[in-house]
């Protein structure tokens, strides 16, 4: 299958009339400089899909659900409160509507591949299901619908605080111990095995939620795939664990696990000076997720010394509040505009393009955090494209800075994941059926 691009980013930069052929699933070739074959595709602008390092697909049923004031100040732990009561509605018909809905959303906004930080994994009562990856099999089933690129990461969630607290009633559909975890990440393999180029990584959910002895044990089953943790998000997390252990809780993490390139850290949004700096050092990548953050008031990453300093950065959707890459791209970089009062903060240099420097950081850092094999538009990749339909300039240079900084509409027009059209004009080939499954748990869930 043939593809012919007027304009298409590579991995060395904007190349013109690039054609680019595929085979089962994979990218076979690519050529810069070539006119197109008569059967060949014809599109505007090529992208590499952008790897989404961060979701919990069901709370994409809660949006506008959480926007009315509350009797005293809100936060994110009101908010949390609000997300508990929701959670206890979710049968596992629910769990996979609202997923393929959230990934078809993803890919027409150009996320290719998801890591979903999965911590739904039982009943309404807080027991098991007779399979105990009952909601993990939903997750990939919805993966294998839409056809987005999965990243599985069942969370470990033993706690409700520092120090090894026991977990409230309202987690009781998250919490797992040890021996369970280990049965649940097996059955979470075995959901996965189908998906073309799906992996499998490990999410203990945040130091809040496991102990020191817990988190070594985890690290000890977990050799090669990546690690996730949710830290540093709000200043009450930061002061609890200054309580519990004298220190902040990214500088804990540092001095007592062995953090490195597989790790993403979630958020950070509350760290000191010295912490970005030694969170930069690591190799591990900070999970940003910039919608989710403002809707939730965490604060703002201190983005700009950190890749200053080497740190590598991806981009999530979280919440599922509003799932929209270029708004992710764009609020992480005005965030630095409001914070510093400057402009084109995120820029790699003088002379150089914000859009394609966020863009380029993101993909990069993502792609690591996922676990996805090296790649972007050239040979041997997987076929993970997202065709832009770009109408005011034939400039490359300026199409990712109007896309990001500029669009008034959605300009994915196609998107292949794995060399499959999942996008066909801006809109997911099954989101028909896919809206309406959705509608219909909607209907049940907010009755």
């Amino acid at each position: 299958m043939g593809l012919w691009f007027a304009s298409a980013l590579l991995p060395e930069g904007w190349k013109r009339n690039v054609r680019i052929e595929l085979k089962g699933g994979l990218i076979a070739s690519v050529e810069s400089d070539r006119q197109p074959e008569q059967a060949d595709e014809r599109h505007a602008v090529a992208l590499p899909g952008m790897p989404n390092v961060h979701s919990h697909t069901f709370q994409r049923a809660m949006s506008g659900l959480t926007e009315i004031r509350g009797d005293s100040d809100d936060s994110f732990w009101t908010w949390r409160e609000t997300m508990y009561r929701f959670v206890d509605r979710l049968d596992p018909d629910d769990v996979e509507a609202i997923a393929a809905l959230a990934f078809a959303e993803m890919l027409e906004s150009g996320f290719t591949r998801v890591g979903e930080f999965h911590y739904l994994h039982h009943d309404r009562d807080g027991r098991s299901y007779s399979g105990i990856a009952e909601l993990s099999e939903r997750i990939a089933a919805a993966a294998a619908e839409t056809g987005i690129g999965l990243t599985l990461l069942p969370v470990f969630y033993a706690h409700g605080g520092f120090g090894g607290k026991s977990p409230g009633a309202s987690q009781r559909r998250f919490v797992t111990d040890l021996d369970a975890y280990a049965r649940l990440l097996s059955g979470a393999r075995r959901a996965i095995a189908p998906l073309p180029d799906a992996r499998i990584g490990f999410a203990p959910h945040s130091l809040r939620a496991v102990t020191p002895e817990e988190l070594r044990e985890l690290i000890a089953m977990n050799e090669r795939e990546p690690i996730h943790i949710h830290i540093a998000e709000q200043m009450r997390e930061v002061e609890e664990c200054e309580a519990w252990s004298g220190r902040r809780p990214v500088r804990w993490l540092i001095e007592e696990m062995p953090v490195d390139q597989r790790w993403c850290l979630v958020h950070a949004t509350r760290m000191d000076d010295q912490e970005v700096l030694e969170l930069a050092s690591t190799g591990a990548t900070a999970g940003l997720c910039p919608i989710t953050e403002a809707n939730l008031g965490d604060g703002i990453f201190s983005a700009p010394a950190f890749v200053e300093a080497g740190g590598a950065i991806g981009v999530g959707s979280d919440s599922n509040v509003r799932i929209d890459l270029p708004l992710e791209l764009s609020l992480l970089e005005y965030g630095q505009r409001l914070k510093l009062q400057r402009r084109n903060v995120m820029a790699h240099g003088a002379g150089q393009s914000t859009g394609r420097s966020l863009y380029a950081a993101a993909w990069s850092g993502g792609a690591r955090a996922l676990g996805q094999p090296a790649g972007g538009i050239e040979a041997g990749a997987a076929a993970d494209i997202v065709a832009l339909a770009d109408h005011e300039s034939t400039v490359p240079e300026t199409i990712l800075d109007r896309w990001i900084f500029g669009a008034r509409s959605n300009l994915v027009d196609t998107v292949w994941r794995y060399g499959r059209i999942v996008v066909r004009e801006g809109r997911h080939v099954s989101r028909d059926a896919i809206s309406a499954r959705y509608g219909r748990s909607m209907a049940r869930l907010m009755a």
